[in-house]
């Protein structure tokens, strides 16, 4: 699975573990936290993006960076790969515009249980092609991160996981 978010490597050490995950191996705890999403799009797209209205996403890697603290945990990161999936049609979040689009692939994700790093994550990406994008409750410009490259891409949430865990 080159190129890819690969299933249960980690980078850095014990204390800096960053772990990814794919949709076939996604630990069944319920644990809570922040997660970056690694999503593919095959072919650029124009999209309604709910209250931010249509908005056109070239193609290349995204990463959408949300947290997961409610009883569920991160039981929300399933609802997210059902919906790119096709199971799942309901469109709650500004993240479900974009994976209900059959161009979206979740090639995987980035997890930092039990931590609130949500905005320092997601401050440490490159800008997206959508500004507000899943900050409607904070004050970041985005919580949505492009880049053509997916491999420095993926580099740079797996840096900024590690980053935001250590506090820097």
């Amino acid at each position: 699975m080159a190129g890819r978010c690969s299933s249960s490597a980690s980078t850095g050490s014990p204390a800096d573990t960053v772990r990814y995950y794919t949709p076939s191996a996604q630990p069944s705890a319920v644990t809570g936290g922040t997660y970056t999403l690694c999503i593919d799009l095959r072919w650029p797209v124009t999209s309604e993006i709910g209250a931010l209205g249509e908005h056109r996403l070239p193609a290349g890697t995204y990463a959408y960076t949300g947290s997961a603290f409610g009883t569920g945990g991160f039981s929300r990161v399933d609802r997210h790969y059902d919906l790119a999936a096709g199971k799942n049609e309901t469109r709650h979040w500004h993240i479900d515009y974009l994976l209900g689009h059959d161009a979206a692939t979740v090639a995987g994700d980035v997890r930092t249980p039990d931590a609130d790093v949500e905005c320092a994550v997601a401050d440490q990406l490159p800008p997206s092609p959508v500004p507000g994008f899943g900050a409607s409750d904070c004050d970041c410009s985005t919580h949505l991160a492009y880049d053509e490259d997916g491999d420095r891409l993926r580099e740079a949430v797996a840096s900024a996981h590690r980053r935001a865990k250590a506090g820097e």
